[in-house]
């Protein structure tokens, strides 16, 4: 995962950092976090890292957060690993404001 900030437009999207915690007690966005990477979103999840259903639930959980589609989350790096990079489809603009109050918090 390259160094850098939690989020950053793309194109027609969103490129966001996450950084997933499984297996957790509750579905929840904890928030911002300092990796050796750089910035990214602390997410926790109840789904075990099992085919797939931590990176589901994770992009179900961000979509939520953003108010886009689920199918308009997809994991772009990181498919098993905690740290991973999101692609959301959407409008830059809208998604970075919305993106930045994690930030403000």
């Amino acid at each position: 995962m390259p160094q850098g900030p939690l989020f950053s437009a793309d194109g027609d999207g969103l490129v966001l950092a996450v950084k997933a915690a499984p297996k957790a007690s509750r579905n929840a966005i904890i928030g911002i976090m300092a990796t050796p990477d750089g910035q990214a979103l602390k997410v926790a999840v109840t789904a075990a890292p099992d085919k797939g259903k931590a990176n589901a639930a994770v992009a179900a959980l961000v979509a939520k957060a953003l108010h886009v589609p689920k199918s308009a989350v997809s994991v772009i790096s990181g498919a098993t690993d905690r740290r991973k990079l999101l692609r959301i489809s959407g409008d830059p603009a809208r998604l970075s404001a919305l993106a930045q109050k994690w930030i403000d918090q």
